[in-house]
């Protein structure tokens, strides 16, 4: 007999705020105690240093967490100007210090450099992976391994304040670009070195803003629950973003109530109005009930492709 898992069936995605000086990871568990989740997962991890949001997927929202890892990102980012790191960011040792001299022409030259599509090296303390390990344990052990330029895109690259020798820079920018890197390559080409200082990440593809909840507002609802007898769900699951939100970009099929058996047991549906190859979100009845996503076949057919488990144990 199969064991259950533990925490409950609850399903959805928190915009957590992640605070400075946690990793992704940590953030992760914490949230997934406080809802009592039985599955739980990121979209994507944000440095230590770094803030903002990281959408966490709790439940069958876990299966569509990839489609936020693939989608463009938006930061707020400061670099120190005049002092370049081994890491890119502050939580590295100093191993340049240079004069900061430039005019504005000049940065708003380089900066141009970034936008559009480029070639982009990875830093060497990112979490790709060399033969099966992470390139910072490789960077910790003070070892280089080779890496391979990747194209990025800039979609946005706003200037917003120099003060002092600290740069202010909004990025928005697709999946797998290192802002750290950008930084230290734009410090670099201003001939003074430069290093991220702040890093905050202010959207996931489309989620708003405003969205999002920290770990410590989490916590005082949890406390809120407990002083007042409730269960903590009444005050949590409000929060909760639907976990379709994570495909909200699909064109969506609606189906009849009387497909939900066959599409379930993973059939192909005729269906018509998309071409083929594309990915689809599947609803169901007049309530549009999110069920998964397929793709069209060249056959005019919806082939499912990522289906929810419906569970009827109750909480």
């Amino acid at each position: 007999m199969a064991r259950r898992p533990k925490g409950r069936f609850i399903d959805g995605i928190v915009l957590l705020d992640k605070d400075t000086g946690m990793s992704s990871n940590f953030a992760l568990q914490k949230v997934k105690r406080i809802f009592n989740a039985n599955k739980a997962g990121h979209t994507g991890a944000l440095d230590p240093l770094a803030t903002g949001m990281l959408p966490i997927c709790l439940g069958e929202a876990t299966k569509f967490s990839q489609h936020l890892l693939d989608a463009d990102k938006r930061y707020l980012v400061t670099a120190k100007l005049g002092q370049r790191t081994d890491t890119s960011d502050s939580d590295g040792e100093v191993v340049q210090t240079r004069p900061v001299d430039f005019t504005q022409a000049l940065l708003d030259e380089k900066l141009d450099f970034f936008r559009g599509t480029t070639q982009q090296i990875p830093s060497m303390y990112s979490a790709l992976k060399y033969q099966g390990q992470p390139l910072y344990k490789y960077a910790r052990e003070g070892i280089e391994v080779p890496r391979e330029s990747r194209p990025i895109t800039v979609f946005e690259l706003n200037f917003i304040k120099l003060e002092d020798d600290e740069l202010t820079l909004d990025i928005h920018c697709s999946k797998g670009t290192y802002i750290r890197t950008i930084i230290d390559d734009l410090g670099e080409m201003l001939g003074c070195g430069a290093h991220v200082i702040m890093l905050r990440r202010t959207q996931v593809a489309e989620y708003p803003y405003e969205k999002m909840v920290s770990l410590a507002e989490l916590e005082a609802l949890l406390a809120q629950a407990q002083e007042q007898e409730m269960a903590p769900k009444a005050l949590l699951d409000p929060l909760l973003l639907p976990m379709d939100t994570a495909v909200a970009n699909f064109p969506e099929i609606n189906l009849p109530d009387a497909m939900l058996y066959y599409v379930m047991q993973g059939q192909a549906i005729q269906a018509s109005g998309l071409k083929p190859d594309c990915l689809v979100r599947i609803t169901i009845g007049d309530e549009r009930r999110f069920v998964g996503i397929g793709s069209m076949n060249d056959d005019g057919l919806l082939a499912p492709k990522r289906l929810i488990v419906i569970h009827d144990t109750p909480e």
